[in-house]
């Protein structure tokens, strides 16, 4: 499943990996609860990835790349409902008890033990597309705005609304299969602040100091790489993951994103892009677990000042409290109910965690 080099724990964790850190942020059961019984946590989220089984089904359908696509697209729906039920009944079967980690590993161990690769693969490439055009115009915009607190923020909504292109949430893939997703709209139409977790005004107060040196974040969308051009004076770190899963960018696919963007002479924007670095997180989850990391991003990360972890599945399911040697930034969309009632939030809320490391 993961990237066959060796996987090492992500260094910049300041959590002892062998003892407290745990990658999942909600906490599924507890040490009283009957191993044998599924807690009523556990019970809401099986039902959450039941839910979303009929649209990943349809897309693997889809999937001109697999032969006898269909049938092969309800196995995978069959044989994935019925792990779901085996973890109503026993949640230690298979591999459990379960938690998104493993509701995701099992997901995506039976879409390719089926032959789907990338059933995301063409919205993927669709969607994609729609966002290198919508680049140029989105920094134009943003370097319009004369306040760099003001600059700062508009691009800050810009990551959300690039955040809510998620097929993994089986409310926002009908609405995408319906209607689609503007990235300008989805700006304008954010759920007000304060926000559930909202930090914001204090992450600008530091980014006027300009303190950072490198940066490290996994992700793209128009949002966070117009973030990354602004700052390309120090070092920027995009790490992606090793193999697809759902709608997310593969290592791969971020570099050919890169040089699409890049104009004649290499350059972003007309920024140089020699300190703009891709890395392969060994990831294959839309969630992530930093006690395995690649060696590459390992080595990348080491000497960074600030981490950013952008998405529901990385900065707000998995690692919320996360803490880190160095600066660290959660950004995020509540797209579950299961996860904005957890936070005590609206659905489609926004998340921005900053934790500042004060240095004696």
């Amino acid at each position: 499943m993961e990237s066959a080099s060796e996987m090492v724990a992500f260094p910049l964790l300041t959590t002892p990996i062998e003892s407290n850190y745990r990658a999942c942020t909600i906490p599924y059961r507890f040490p009283s609860d009957n191993p044998r019984k599924p807690t009523p946590t556990e019970l809401s989220w099986i039902d959450l990835f039941y839910n979303s089984t009929p649209s990943f089904k349809k897309r693997a359908e889809s999937d001109a790349s697999v032969a006898d696509a269909p049938a092969r697209a309800e196995k995978f729906a069959q044989r994935y409902t019925e792990i779901l039920e085996d973890l109503k009944k026993d949640p230690e079967s298979h591999g459990g008890p379960p938690d998104c980690i493993l509701l995701c590993r099992l997901r995506e161990q039976v879409l390719r033990e089926l032959g789907f690769q990338d059933i995301f693969k063409k919205v993927k490439d669709e969607e994609n597309a729609k966002a290198i055009s919508l680049f140029e115009n989105v920094v134009d915009l943003n370097d319009a705005i004369e306040d760099e607190v003001k600059r700062v923020e508009n691009l800050i909504r810009g990551i959300f609304a690039g955040n809510i292109f998620d097929l993994g949430s089986a409310q926002l893939a009908e609405v995408f299969s319906k209607d689609g997703m503007s990235f300008l709209a989805s700006c304008q139409n954010l759920v007000p602040r304060p926000w559930v977790i909202d930090d914001l005004d204090a992450f600008k107060l530091k980014w006027t100091k300009k303190s950072w040196k490198k940066r490290v974040t996994p992700a793209w969308d128009t949002g966070l790489l117009s973030l990354c051009s602004m700052q390309l004076v120090l070092r920027v770190v995009l790490a992606a993951n090793d193999l697809p899963s759902i709608n997310d960018v593969t290592y791969t696919e971020l570099i050919e994103i890169i040089s699409r963007l890049k104009d004649k002479n290499g350059q972003l924007k007309g920024v140089d892009t020699s300190k703009l670095l891709i890395a392969n997180s060994g990831n294959d989850l839309p969630v992530i677990d930093l006690s395995r990391v690649s060696q590459e991003l390992a080595h990348l990360a080491s000497d960074a000042d600030l981490v950013i972890l952008e998405g529901m599945g990385r900065g707000i399911e998995t690692n919320l409290y996360a803490q880190f040697k160095c600066d660290s930034l959660k950004i995020g969309m509540v797209k579950h109910p299961e996860v904005a009632q957890f936070l005590g939030g609206r659905l489609y809320d926004c998340v921005f965690k900053y934790n500042e490391v004060l240095l004696s």
